[in-house]
């Protein structure tokens, strides 16, 4: 599988697991929904700037995202590593923003807690079949 194949597969995916490290070193998974954006190599998340794993995106910004298929014969699942960055400038939050966000976000797109998570994938493991490629990003 090539990179542009893994960005397609992601593409297609209706919920992202994103990891971060806690305070004792510790990995933290949570799924989140679809990325908003995919632009090459960087996928993008909104979030609240209040959120447990913002604060831990800052103390340490390592982060993997795992996206998976379930079908009935076949599992297919790639793991990106790499970077996230908390993106609460103006440009990224209204590039991201989505009407239904204000149920979230009472004050807009402007409410302080509204930001984006910018993740920067360098690898990704591709796994299908009991074969496991990696690829650089």
């Amino acid at each position: 599988m090539n990179k542009s194949q893994i960005f397609e597969f992601i593409s297609k995916q209706k919920t992202a697991f994103i990891a971060s490290i806690n305070e004792q070193g510790y990995p933290i998974i949570r799924a989140m929904l679809a990325p908003r954006k995919i632009d090459g190599s960087e996928i993008y998340f909104s979030t609240n700037t209040s959120s447990k794993k913002v604060q831990q995106y800052t103390e340490n910004n390592k982060a993997c995202v795992y996206f998976y298929k379930r079908g009935k014969l076949k599992y297919q699942g790639v793991c990106l590593i790499g970077e996230m960055e908390i993106c609460t400038d103006q440009p990224t939050k209204e590039m991201m923003w989505r009407f239904g966000d204000k149920m979230f976000y009472k004050q807009g797109v402007t409410d302080p807690d509204y930001c984006v998570l910018k993740f920067k994938g360098k690898t990704a493991e591709y796994y299908c079949d009991l074969n496991k490629e990696i690829i650089k990003l």
